[in-house]
């Protein structure tokens, strides 16, 4: 038998696989997909099995022998196999980076570790043995007895527990055994609640779906904040389960996943498995380990939970399928909705996108029938839709209000009295974003990207949110050594300091990447605010969405205006999105919900139909803009940056690869640059960039290989392309 072997090595002259022939001792066990180590030039290395043959055109002198498996447990499905194929060819890299992409850390190529197994040890009666007997003979080992008769009520106990000397004597007599079971990190098991009764209007959506539970077929379920979309989702999974088949749900962030996992397990018990980054080695390892072997029925998890090895696929569901979070940034630069597209047509099986906000180009498919629209236009339990507030915060600069309006500190005050809670959203963490000297002008920038620190009082410290550089707070200047430091701007961690002194009796909590980064954070927090330890809830954008607190009756949003002008062509929808999706976690129980919007443009078009809810009209009034300036959904996007440490040579190599691309590419195709990047120098890299518009170009995948190519060895000069962006 010859097995074809892809190589550890993400090197793109080894992107193939080599013949090796397999050892007679382990020809049985050898599968596709499985890990194995082979020899390779002087070393030995990690390989995937992609191919077994039993015969081979190679020259059999020549060829060298795998003689060992290293994981057993890990096999690579034929599914996941042709995924991987699918991502090199969507996302331009190698086979082997695909692979690894699709992996926990724990099962990854090169990892030598053999010790995420985790066992606990259980002691059992020998079966052999004639116990009655034994204990007749035995009448004066009182403490032996207890031990057996305890086994023979409860069958097996934790070795553990039985801190005895005697234990040792009956295992020495093999009396007991001890055995090994798997243990897995993650147990929960929360009382089963009942199903809530869907709506006339859930039940609608809920059935056009049930009836195509056996088709490769596309929904967006459109669906406004609190309409009850989650209860769609589980009435659907109960029915996939029903025909033996398991489901998978995607959100976009570990907050989201939060209470929605804490309903999955008081739904479907201990056959719930999670996946998401916040997880530890060990824990992946066994949440993976479980899906691989069948035990579950649901899958929670974040975007690469796409990539994990369920057997029998019945519905793919991705929550928030709007989100920015379900595009991986990194090589592989995949999208998670393509991912699912080509898990629901293998095993054909419908996919479920759902959205408050839908991104422009999943609307625009629904709206051409390429997707099937379903719409929830009522919330739940007749709650209504909160009241939208705008306030001109150039009139309350006026007042001397530069960060709380008199209508929002007198709303808050009211909502506290009332013992109901608020949700505050600016989208900046941090104390101040720009540090000035008032004397000679001097900003504190980042010394390797061309951003200005940020302050942080909690850690008296400047910090890039870029590449993490950090220095201690200065008391002087560093270029005039004049003590004149001026601190600008907001961010979550002084406006905390300013709720604080605003309502000093008020317990408030603040929730953003420097407050969640350790371990459970995101739980402690949720869970303390909605059992109401806390009043206030400060946080960024990983607040805005998916999170459901019955006694929050007031949002407010503090700088509405941040997103909105980023210089990017989705800078509308995502402020349209994030103001929506914020405003939505008020009123959504019995009580009736407020928020307050702060804007320094409030007559801006964007605002008027985030005051009206009305997504349709939003919709039509930013696809007028996308198609007078050729962007998505009418073109197709392609990026491609050119960077180096050294400035003049990026941008002749910038110069170069434009031209290439207006040699080669088709003349309806537009290219855009080189120019230079939004962030121009990000971590001592100078970038330049080229944007692609097309909306036919059968030469672009071909082109854009053999300039990957063509860089790939190339040590000064590196090639980012990026084949759907999400921001230019």
């Amino acid at each position: 038998m010859y097995a074809n072997i892809l190589v550890e090595y993400n090197v793109k002259t080894l992107d193939k696989t080599f013949t090796y022939k397999v050892a007679p001792k382990i020809k049985d066990k050898l599968k596709v997909g499985m890990k194995v180590k082979v020899p390779f030039g002087h070393t030995y290395i990690n390989g995937f099995v992609i191919g077994l043959e039993n015969k081979t055109e190679e020259d059999l002198n020549n060829l060298k022998e795998v003689t060992e498996i290293v994981d057993e447990n890990l096999v690579l499905n034929q599914e996941l196999l042709e995924l991987g194929k699918y991502l090199k060819e969507k996302t331009l890299c190698s086979l082997i980076s695909a692979y690894q992409t699709m992996l926990p850390p724990s099962l990854k190529i090169k990892n030598q570790k053999n010790n995420y197994e985790l066992t606990a040890t259980y002691i059992i009666l020998n079966e052999e043995v004639d116990i009655e007997k034994y204990i007749r003979e035995n009448k004066r080992s009182v403490k032996q007895i207890e031990i057996l008769r305890n086994l023979q009520k409860h069958l097996k106990i934790l070795k553990k527990d039985i801190n005895s000397s005697s234990l040792k004597t009956l295992i020495n007599k093999n009396v007991v055994k001890e055995v090994k079971e798997k243990k897995y990190r993650i147990n929960i098991n929360l009382q089963l609640k009942q199903d809530n009764p869907l709506t006339k209007e859930q039940e609608e959506v809920f059935k056009a779906i049930k009836d195509n539970l056996e088709k490769e077929k596309t929904f967006l379920l459109y669906g406004v904040t609190g309409s009850g979309k989650t209860e769609v989702y589980i009435h659907l999974i109960k029915e996939v389960i029903k025909k033996q088949k398991q489901a998978l749900l995607l959100v976009p962030e570990i907050t989201l996943s939060t209470q929605l996992v804490k309903r999955f397990y008081e739904r479907f018990g201990s056959k719930v498995a999670i996946f998401h980054s916040a997880l530890s080695e060990g824990e992946k390892y066994d949440e993976y380990q479980k899906i691989a072997k069948g035990e579950v029925d649901v899958v929670v998890g974040t975007r690469s939970a796409i990539f994990t090895p369920i057997k029998n696929l019945g519905i793919i569901i991705i929550d928030e399928e709007h989100s920015e979070n379900y595009k991986q940034e990194k090589m592989p630069r995949y999208t998670t909705i393509d991912m699912a597209l080509f898990r629901s047509k293998y095993n054909q099986i419908p996919l479920v996108l759902g959205s408050a906000t839908p991104s422009l180009e999943t609307m625009a498919r629904a709206k051409k029938g390429v997707y099937t629209l379903l719409t929830l236009n009522n919330r739940v339990n007749n709650a209504t839709l909160p009241k939208i507030t705008i306030v001109d915060m150039k009139q309350e600069m006026k007042k001397r209000n530069p960060l709380f309006s008199d209508l929002l500190l007198a709303k808050i005050n009211n909502c506290l009295e009332k013992k109901e809670q608020v949700i505050i959203l600016l989208n900046r963490r941090g104390h101040s974003t720009i540090i000035t000297c008032q004397n000679c002008g001097h900003t504190f920038k980042c010394p390797h990207c061309d951003i200005s620190l940020t302050y942080h009082k909690s850690a008296n410290n400047l910090r890039c949110h870029y590449c993490g550089y950090t220095i201690f707070k200065p008391e002087e200047c560093s270029e005039c050594h004049e003590k004149a430091l001026n601190y600008l701007g907001t961010g979550t961690e002084k406006l905390e300091l300013e709720l604080q002194n605003n309502f000093p009796k008020a317990n408030i909590v603040r929730m953003d990447v420097d407050t969640t980064i350790r371990k459970g954070s995101h739980e402690k927090i949720i869970s303390s605010f909605q059992n109401g330890e806390y009043d206030i809830l400060l946080g960024t954008q990983m607040i805005s969405k998916g999170l459901d607190f019955a006694n929050v009756t007031l949002v407010g949003v503090i700088n509405a205006d941040l997103s909105l002008n980023m210089p990017d062509f989705k800078a509308r929808e995502r402020t349209f999105s994030l103001l929506t999706q914020t405003a939505g976690r008020s009123g959504r129980s019995n009580k009736k919900g407020e928020v307050v919007i702060q804007t320094f443009d409030p007559n801006n078009e964007i605002y008027k139909f985030i005051l009206e809810n009305d997504y349709n009209s939003f919709y039509n009034y930013e696809m007028a803009f996308r198609h007078e300036l050729d962007y998505p959904p009418y073109y197709y996007l392609a990026s491609i940056k050119i960077t180096s440490k050294d400035y003049n040579l990026a941008s002749k190599e910038a110069n170069k690869v434009g031209n290439y691309l207006l040699k080669n590419l088709e003349k309806t195709t537009i290219v855009l640059g080189p120019t230079t990047a939004s962030l121009f120098r990000l971590n001592g890299i100078f970038r330049f960039q080229i944007i692609i518009k097309y909306k036919v170009d059968n030469k672009l995948n071909d082109v854009l290989r053999k300039l990957d190519d063509m860089y790939i060895i190339n040590k000064q000069v590196n090639l980012e392309i990026d084949t759907s962006p999400m921001t230019i």
